[in-house]
């Protein structure tokens, strides 16, 4: 089967990676009883919204692709609602809520602009 995508090469996955990774350091500084809360939560939507890019080009149309990068887009809403309780109940500081603001803001605008141009292009 010839992958229609190689998704270490999309600049979307790169950045997602990038926060997934961010979202793991930020949150091993959350405290132990968020161990099973909005440690698991952040780090279970952050790690979502790459793999399903990741998914998605691995998917025998460009339908399929779409509906995984819907995925991911809202896996990043999710962590975005998720970041803003974290700033509310004094986990992430002022910096780090808008460091991962500002790369979920590009993030969504990306995955919303792949979507376009793979429901463009069927396959």
């Amino acid at each position: 089967m010839k992958l229609r995508h190689n998704f270490k090469n999309l600049t979307v996955w790169n950045k997602a990676v990038d926060l997934a990774v961010k979202i793991y350091e930020t949150s091993a500084l959350f405290p132990s009883e968020e161990k099973f809360g909005m440690t698991s939560q952040m780090r279970r939507s952050s790690v979502s919204i790459p793999s399903n890019i990741a998914e998605g080009t691995a998917r025998n149309s460009s339908k399929a692709f779409a509906n995984c990068l819907d995925i991911s887009l809202g896996e990043s809403f999710e962590l975005e609602t998720q970041s803003i309780i974290a700033s509310r109940v004094g986990l992430l500081n002022q910096e780090l809520f808008e460091s991962i603001n500002h790369d979920l803001d590009e993030i969504q605008k990306m995955l919303v602009g792949l979507k376009s141009k793979v429901e463009s292009n069927p396959y």
